[in-house]
C-alpha cells in the first residue's frame, strides 16, 4: 500500500514533463481516428443525398428505402445493446468517467460508436459529430494510458487530452476544444492538464487541417462589426436565446421520456421509430436532415424567408429532439448550434421589418445566436464564444458574443434550466442505480481550487470535516507546493491535491467540491 502511494506521489510530481509527450501521443492517434470518422460521416451526408434524389416520389424505391433504415435501425440496435455507453452524444458518459462516476470500455466503444455514428447520419437523422468525436477521442486516450499501463490518475489526464483533440478535429477549433475539454469535461485548471490538453488539442488539429485543409467549418460573410447604437438588440436576442435554450434541454429530456413510456419498445423499437422519422421528413423536408450544415450556408446567403425559417427551425427542433430521445449514437452539439443559427436568423429578420436593422448585419446576428444558444443549453460561455470565433474565423465580434452569451447564460440560469449534459449524465447515473466504481484499488489524484467565500477559506486544515476515504497530500500556493498540517490556514486560491481509491473517486469529487465551492 505505502510503495503504491509513494509511487503514485512520485509520478504526480514528473507530470508536467511526462504529459506534454503523451497529450502529443494521444493528440496524434485521436485525431487520426476523429479525422477518419468525419470523413466517413461527410461521405454518409453525401450518400445520403444521392439516395434522397434517387428515391425521388417513386412508391417502390420509397418503400425500399424505408426498409434499408429499418435494417440499419436494428444494426445499430445491436450495437447499443453490446455497448450501451455509445448511446446518445457520448459526452455525459466521458465526463461521468473524469468524475470517477462511470466506466467505460475503449475497445468496444471505439469501433461500436464509430460504426453506429455512421449508420445514423447515412439515415438522416438530425445528430452531429462532436459528441462521438469527443467520445472517440477520450476512448483513444484511454486505449493509450492502458496500453502504456499508467495509472488512474493520469488516464484521467489523458482521457481528457483525448476529449480535447477530439473536438478539435472535428471542428478545426483547437482553443475550443482545449477550453470545453477543461470548462466542461475536467471540470478544472492546472498547469498540468493545461500544457497536455493543449499539445493535444494542437497537434489533432495539425493532422486533421494538414489533410482536410483550413478553412473553417461555417464559411459566411460578415462584412461589418455591429453598430454599438444596436446593441441593445443584442440584449433583447441573449433573453429569447435563455429562454429557447431552457426549452431545448426540457425537450431532449422529455423526449427521451415519451420514448421510455411503452416499455415494449426496447433499445431498438425506439431506434426504428428514429429512423422511419427520417425517411418520412427526407421526402417532405430534406434539408433538416443530418447536421444541417447546408442550412447555414441557404440562410448567411439570403436564400430564406423569414416564414421558412421559422418553419424550419421547429422542425429541426421536432426532429433533433425524435433523433436524440432514441439513445441514437451522436451528438447534439452541432444540430443546436444550427438551431441557434436559425433564431439568430429569424430575430434579424424580424429587426430589419420592425426595427430598421440594416439587412447587411443579419450575418452577424446568425453568429451571434449561434453563441447565446450553445452557452443557454451547454451553459459553457467561454467555450461557446471561442469555438464560434474559431469556426467563423471572424475576430470581430467578440464583444457582441459575450454580451449575447451573458445574456443568455443570466435567462437560462434564472429559469432553473440545468445545463444539459448534467442532466444527462445524472439520468445514466439514475438509471445504473448510481453505482460507485469497485473496479482495482488503484489510488486517484484530483485537484481541487479553494474558492473565494467558501467553507474553507480561513480555516485550519484540521477544523474541517473531510471525507474520511481521502488523504489531503499536497497544498500549492503562489506556485510553491506546502505540505499540508493540522495548523495550515486554508485560503482562496489554493490548490488542493486529494488522494483517494479508485471506487471513491466520484463521491469524493462531490463532497470536496462542495467544500471548495459553496460559500458559509
Amino acid at each position: 500500500m505505502k510503495k503504491d502511494v509513494s509511487h503514485t506521489i512520485r509520478r504526480a510530481e514528473r507530470f508536467p514533463v511526462i504529459l506534454i509527450g503523451e497529450g502529443l501521443l494521444v493528440g496524434a492517434a485521436a485525431g487520426l481516428i476523429v479525422l477518419l470518422y468525419r470523413l466517413a460521416l461527410t461521405f454518409a451526408g453525401n450518400a445520403l443525398s444521392e439516395i434522397l434524389g434517387f428515391i425521388g416520389k417513386d412508391p417502390l424505391r420509397i418503400l425500399g428505402w424505408m426498409a434499408i433504415l429499418i435494417l440499419m435501425a436494428l444494426v445499430v440496435g445491436k450495437l447499443v445493446k453490446l455497448e450501451p455507453m455509445i448511446s446518445g452524444s457520448g459526452i455525459p458518459q466521458v465526463e461521468g468517467e473524469i468524475l470517477g462516476k462511470l466506466s467505460q470500455k475503449w475497445k468496444r466503444v471505439l469501433p461500436a460508436k464509430f460504426l453506429g455514428g455512421f449508420l445514423c447520419i447515412l439515415g438522416g437523422l438530425s445528430l452531429g459529430r462532436e459528441g462521438p468525436s469527443i467520445q472517440l477521442g477520450a476512448m483513444t486516450g484511454q486505449g493509450v494510458s492502458r496500453l502504456l499501463d499508467r495509472g488512474k490518475t493520469e488516464e484521467k489526464y489523458l482521457m481528457t487530452c483525448g476529449a480535447s483533440a477530439g473536438l478539435a478535429a472535428a471542428f478545426h477549433a483547437p482553443l475550443a476544444g482545449m477550453m470545453f475539454s477543461l470548462e466542461e469535461i475536467h471540470k478544472g485548471f492546472s498547469v498540468n492538464i493545461l500544457i497536455s490538453v493543449m499539445t493535444a488539442s494542437v497537434t489533432a488539429d495539425f493532422i486533421s487541417s494538414h489533410i482536410i485543409g483550413i478553412d473553417p467549418v461555417f464559411q459566411f460573410s460578415i462584412e461589418h462589426a455591429l453598430p454599438q447604437n444596436y446593441y441593445w438588440l443584442l440584449l433583447i436576442l441573449g433573453v429569447i436565446l435563455g429562454v429557447l435554450g431552457a426549452l431545448y434541454n426540457r425537450l431532449m429530456l422529455k423526449a427521451q421520456d415519451l420514448y421510455k413510456k411503452p416499455a415494449f419498445l426496447g433499445v431498438t423499437g425506439r431506434l426504428v421509430i428514429a429512423f422511419l422519422a427520417a425517411g418520412v421528413v427526407g421526402l417532405i423536408m430534406p434539408s433538416v436532415l443530418g447536421s444541417g450544415n447546408g442550412l447555414i450556408v441557404s440562410l448567411t446567403a439570403g436564400e430564406m424567408t423569414l416564414g421558412l425559417v421559422v418553419i424550419t427551425f421547429v422542425v429541426k427542433l421536432l426532429f433533433s429532439a425524435v433523433s436524440f430521445g432514441s439513445g441514437a449514437p451522436g451528438g447534439i452539439f452541432f444540430p443546436l448550434l444550427i438551431l441557434g443559427a436559425l433564431a439568430g436568423g429569424a430575430f434579424a429578420m424580424a429587426g430589419v421589418q420592425i426595427f430598421g436593422l440594416d439587412p447587411m448585419y443579419i450575418n452577424n446576428f446568425v453568429l451571434l445566436a449561434m453563441a447565446g444558444f450553445f452557452t443557454a443549453i451547454v451553459r459553457a460561455p467561454i467555450t461557446g464564444i471561442i469555438l464560434l470565433f474559431e469556426m467563423s474565423g471572424s475576430v470581430s465580434q467578440m464583444l457582441s458574443l459575450a454580451i449575447v452569451s451573458v445574456a443568455a447564460y443570466i435567462t437560462a440560469t434564472l429559469l432553473r434550466s440545468e445545463p444539459i449534459y448534467e442532466s444527462l449524465l445524472g439520468r445514466i447515473l439514475e438509471g445504473q442505480g448510481a453505482k460507485r466504481q469497485t473496479a482495482g484499488g488503484q489510488k486517484v489524484l484530483s485537484e481541487f481550487v479553494i474558492m473565494g467565500g467558501s467553507v474553507l477559506e480561513g480555516r485550519k486544515v484540521m477544523e474541517i470535516h473531510w471525507p474520511s476515504s481521502c488523504l489531503l497530500v499536497s497544498l500549492e500556493r503562489d506556485g510553491k507546493e506546502l505540505i499540508p498540517r493540522g495548523k495550515t490556514i486554508l485560503q482562496a486560491g489554493d490548490r488542493l491535491t486529494v488522494m483517494t481509491d479508485e471506487r471513491d473517486a466520484g463521491y469524493i469529487h462531490d463532497k470536496l467540491e462542495n467544500l471548495c465551492y459553496t460559500s458559509i
